[in-house]
């Protein structure tokens, strides 16, 4: 237990003496947990204005729909069913309101309340005869309100109400529950639909009889019944069972449907932890090497005062450690109070996303992500640390170089700064190897990025998503681009000053034999750029165009329909990378070019 108090005192008096390179490992850490928590609990918060609805509206727990009223008596009998609603006839027509014509599935309602499946009315009023009254979600995408005329099957109707309804998916996700059939999305341009087959349905409600009015004849209604049962949790065991040749969907699959949207936010924002968690796995391996440099002296002096190798590794690894703990937890509080900003109340729905609880296997799988950056991170350079010689890290002397002949002969025909930068680049080539993999991950995140943007700013024509739900997604991106940049900024910024740190010797020297300055701070940004370059055509190409083939693979999406990058995005993302990373570089670049030669000598 002493030894255990020893550890976590010498981790905790580490991190308050450097609070500057304890901030940046939190901000590394919480982008990633705060980024994978949103993606693990956005579709929980998003089910809550469903909830919602399926109380206020008397939601059933399963709808069946067929051609023949007869087929769906035995049902309002079967074991398990506790209250029924219908069955109600349906017609498929097409509706022509505020300029526009939509395929429409019209139900018909009794005026009274029925037992399941009542939908709340949020203006107006209910059905009467000539009166229509529209899902929610339709009208809103129809501009229509309450008092406005509609034509339906070529006769005038006028709408005295919108409703809300649990009982079917809110627009344009809505099921299908006419004979005739449906299909829901984007129809490629050379093709056609079969005749008859409705195309984004919408839902609206008319008296019983004015549908039957409608109907050209008996043929061409269906019927629906909405089922409660005494468990709701059966409901797809009690579809296995009496299901049959008749058409059934769960409470269950129409909460799938209805948060559709939540689902698609949650594959960008899972695609962009796992991204982040790369970067965050370079920014630390960055940051330990450069505090390992810095520390070099206090583990001698640890070992000096009978400090074991494992207690002085145990020491170095606590303090990364402690900050993953508490980035875990930031990160699971603020996924989940975020959450609800990043997800749609759909119009058709009642109430609002609330904030998502975190569950144990959320808050598990989070935390030892932390947990697993920090020790991936940490454990080579800490016990790397712990093994070396105590008089040697007392002495804290200059690591001599290690000499190439063709890169020295490479190097000498070159300006100073820039033999200089190939020289640092050279001495630790494992950290340029991460400084590549930082800014291809980057790239290839940004490469993706220009693929969703187009694509979602082609879908409100093709009826995939409304304006509203290509703005949610839009949010989500946003969210994903602003913490992609920012880690790779910090990056940036933990990779170029643990170059200073680890050349402060031999940067010294340099400036002693003749550099100036303005040289060595140069040297020290180009020796950042080198690598941001082959980083960023790596990411375009393959990383950009490898990262958008797993997503598909992972989403089953087409990349056909995909608009790629133009080549002008692609070919502008590789110097607009180089400078940005030149920019970030060049404080403390110049910070470390302007430090005393004789303190560091």
């Amino acid at each position: 237990m002493g030894r255990i108090l020893l550890v976590l005192r010498l981790a905790l008096r580490d991190l308050r003496r450097r609070r500057t390179e304890a901030v940046l490992l939190l901000i590394a850490i919480l982008a990633a947990t705060t980024t994978l928590t949103l993606g693990l609990v956005l579709r929980d918060a998003a089910a809550d204005p469903y909830e919602s609805t399926r109380a206020a509206t008397k939601g059933p727990d399963v709808v069946a729909h067929v051609g023949q009223a007869a087929g769906l008596g035995k049902l309002a009998t079967a074991a398990g069913v506790t209250e029924h609603s219908g069955p109600y006839p349906v017609i498929a027509g097409k509706l022509k309101a505020s300029g526009r014509t939509s395929d429409v599935q019209v139900e018909g309602r009794d005026a009274t309340v029925a037992a399941v499946d009542q939908p709340k009315v949020t203006r107006g009023g209910w059905v009467s005869d000539g009166g229509v009254v529209f899902e929610a979600a339709f009208a809103d995408s129809l501009d229509v309100g309450v008092g406005d005329s509609v034509t339906l099957g070529g006769r005038s109707f006028k709408v005295v109400g919108v409703a809300v309804t649990a009982a079917m998916p809110p627009y344009p996700g809505a099921s299908c529950v006419v004979s005739t059939g449906c299909v829901n999305g984007a129809i490629p341009d050379d093709r056609d639909l079969p005749a008859g087959l409705l195309h984004n349905p919408g839902l609206v409600w008319l008296t019983q009889a004015d549908v039957r009015s409608l109907a050209s004849d008996r043929s061409s209604l269906s019927y629906v019944m909405n089922l409660k049962l005494a468990d709701p949790d059966e409901a797809q065991a009690f579809v296995d069972r009496t299901g049959g040749a008749m058409s059934m969907q769960t409470w269950g699959s129409i909460l799938a449907d209805a948060t559709d949207l939540a689902r698609d936010s949650q594959i960008l924002l899972l695609i962009g932890a796992w991204l982040l968690g790369l970067l965050a796995v370079a920014s630390l391996s960055v940051l330990v090497g450069g505090r390992m440099a810095d520390q070099t002296r206090r583990v001698g002096l640890l070992k000096a005062v009978g400090g074991t190798p494992s207690l002085v590794a145990a020491v170095l690894l606590a303090e990364y450690l402690l900050v993953a703990v508490v980035a875990a937890a930031a990160g699971l509080t603020i996924g989940a109070l975020t959450a609800p900003l990043l997800t749609e109340s759909s119009t058709g729905l009642v109430g609002s996303a609330g904030t998502a609880s975190l569950t144990w296997s959320t808050i598990g799988l989070v935390t030892t992500v932390a947990l697993g950056v920090a020790v991936v991170a940490t454990a080579v350079p800490a016990v790397r640390a712990a093994r070396s010689s105590t008089v040697g890290a007392l002495a804290d002397a200059a690591r001599p170089p290690r000499r190439t002949g063709w890169l020295i002969a490479l190097s000498a025909r070159l300006p100073v700064p820039l033999l200089l930068a190939l020289r640092v680049a050279a001495r630790r080539p494992r950290r340029v190897a991460l400084g590549v993999v930082s800014i291809a991950v980057t790239v290839s995140g940004i490469y993706v990025l220009l693929v969703l943007n187009a694509f979602l700013g082609d879908q409100p024509s093709t009826g995939a998503y409304t304006e509203a739900q290509v703005a949610v997604l839009r949010h989500v991106l946003l969210v994903w681009t602003v913490i992609l940049l920012s880690l790779a900024a910090v990056n940036a910024i933990v990779i170029t000053w643990a170059t200073v740190l680890d050349n402060r010797h031999a940067s010294a020297l340099a400036r002693a034999l003749g550099a100036t300055p303005q040289e060595m701070t140069v040297a020290l940004a180009a020796a950042q750029v080198l690598p941001a370059l082959v980083g960023a055509f790596l990411g375009v190409f393959p990383g950009g165009w490898a990262l958008f083939a797993a997503i598909n693979a992972i989403t089953g999406g087409d990349s056909d329909k995909a608009t790629l990058p133009a080549p002008w995005q692609l070919i502008g993302l590789v110097p607009a990378t180089v400078l940005a990373v030149a920019a970030l570089s060049a404080v403390p670049a110049r910070l470390g070019g302007r430090r005393p030669v004789t303190a560091t000598l």
